[in-house]
């Protein structure tokens, strides 16, 4: 029996046992002193301990990860999404080890995972791109001023590595930009590893539409419809949905075959995210970045498709996977995935942890579905992102997955921490939002009375 090291936690660790289930693949679970006995230690057929609970001693151990594999006679390291989902130099050393990695060759990881080498690559395919500067490395600002005024302001300042929303900050005059690069250096080389950071023109009411993609690694690929991701907070994604919508068609048809030939251009393996800014009055779409992970908000495409994005990964890996047909895929009706964190909406969302001393989750229904790494009595730690739970639903209507959404999280109990549920309903209760014209602004935008109109829900 095949066996796979999951190079993570929480959720989508048990996200992928799962699918490993489903597939005969035996798995094996690795845990830091914080996560002892956590959900997917107890979820996986075998599990290590791995150090301390930071993730710098643990999950971002990449020999202690490799060592661990080896020892206990995994083939496989699938790594989920952040931590080490993509680090080259992890996943050549996977390799290297005689062991399979999961997910798009190290070569692919480090062409599209940092940001700005992977502007150059999609200008290159005939991809349009947001009009930006070159990288500047840590401590590197020389021409900065000039790069400045080329790209014009308001500006977003950008870490070339990492990804999510992480490491991107606006600057509306040139009085702050050499501040901010400094800080956004800093900052990125603390959380990445490299301190390179470049400029990118700021688009205002601005969504944020992402491709899914799968590509088979010989220049075939496929995609799996848009995922609207426009409501965020200070550039973190909080509710995502599909259809995008008010998108048209022709445009939607025309990121999918663009995302999908940027894809073949590269001869991409595995699951990947093209995700694209678009100008919501012109409707012009530009390459923002590709994801070469699986994404956090992957659900919403499988709720409506049918597909296991996971499974599909390890069956590649596995050189088990059919060919690839675009032909077969159908999207039925619409989905919405509210992320659910331990956050305190109304102290400017500062993280919270504690003990989830009520942790109740609506019945189960085919139309909801809910990935969590915790369960009532565990401990929220200060050390990971502060993720508690995804929350997704689906209706023949945008109309019903929404509402549907909105009696899921009033059916939810969270108590012992402080939660974004009533936020969340607030957001899909307003009027901007309903009228399916999200932006990514909004939630900055409306940020006060969102809060207020919070507190009406959390009951």
């Amino acid at each position: 029996m095949a066996k796979l090291l999951i190079a993570n936690r929480g959720e989508i660790a048990r996200r992928i046992i799962r699918s490993c289930r489903r597939l005969g693949v035996a798995t094996v679970a690795v845990y830091s002193e914080a996560d002892a006995s956590a959900a997917h230690v107890g979820d996986a057929d075998e599990a290590f301990p791995i150090g301390g609970p930071r993730p710098q001693d643990s999950y971002l151990q990449s020999g202690r990860l490799i060592e661990t594999a080896l020892r206990c006679g995994a083939t496989l390291i699938h790594p989920g999404y952040g931590f080490l989902s993509e680090n080259a130099a992890f996943a050549r050393a996977v390799g290297a080890a005689g062991l399979t990695w999961v997910g798009p060759s190290p070569d692919q990881i480090e062409l599209m995972g940092d940001k700005s080498r992977a502007r150059s690559a999609a200008a290159a395919a005939g991809v349009p791109v947001v009009h930006g500067s070159r990288r500047f490395p840590a401590g590197d600002t020389a021409g900065l001023d000039e790069a400045a005024r080329d790209v014009g302001f308001p500006l977003l300042v950008k870490a070339a590595a990492g990804g999510g929303g992480i490491g991107m900050r606006r600057v509306d005059s040139p009085d702050k930009l050499a501040e901010t690069v400094a800080a956004t250096q800093s900052m990125a080389a603390k959380a990445f590893g490299d301190g390179a950071v470049y400029l990118e023109r700021f688009i205002p009411r601005a969504r944020h539409v992402e491709i899914q993609v799968f590509g088979d690694g010989r220049g075939g690929a496929i995609h799996l419809f848009e995922r609207d991701c426009s409501l965020q907070r200070r550039f973190q994604k909080v509710i995502e949905e599909s259809p995008a919508p008010g998108l048209s068609a022709s445009v939607a048809e025309r990121m999918a075959a663009t995302a999908v030939g940027l894809a073949r251009s590269t001869n991409y393996a595995g699951a990947g995210t093209v995700e694209f800014i678009v100008d919501s009055k012109t409707h012009d779409f530009y390459f923002l970045e590709m994801n070469t992970r699986i994404q956090v908000e992957h659900p919403v495409t499988e709720m409506l498709t049918g597909v296991d994005l996971v499974g599909h990964q390890i069956e590649l890996a596995r050189g088990r996977l059919s060919s690839l047909d675009q032909s077969a895929l159908e999207r039925r009706g619409a989905a919405i995935e509210c992320r659910l964190y331990a956050e305190n909406p109304a102290k400017h969302f500062f993280p919270s942890p504690g003990r989830l001393t009520t942790f109740r989750l609506p019945a189960g229904e085919p139309w909801l579905r809910i990935d969590s790494g915790y369960r009532e009595g565990d401990e929220i730690t200060p050390f990971y992102d502060p993720l508690v739970a995804k929350l997704i639903t689906r209706g023949e209507t945008r109309e019903e997955a929404r509402m549907r959404a909105i009696a899921a999280l009033r059916d939810m109990r969270v108590d012992g921490i402080k939660s974004n549920r009533a936020f969340l309903i607030a957001c899909l209760m307003h009027p901007e939002f309903i009228a399916g014209q999200p932006w990514t602004g909004l939630i900055d935008t409306h940020l006060k009375d969102l809060i207020a109109h919070a507190q009406t829900y959390d009951v």
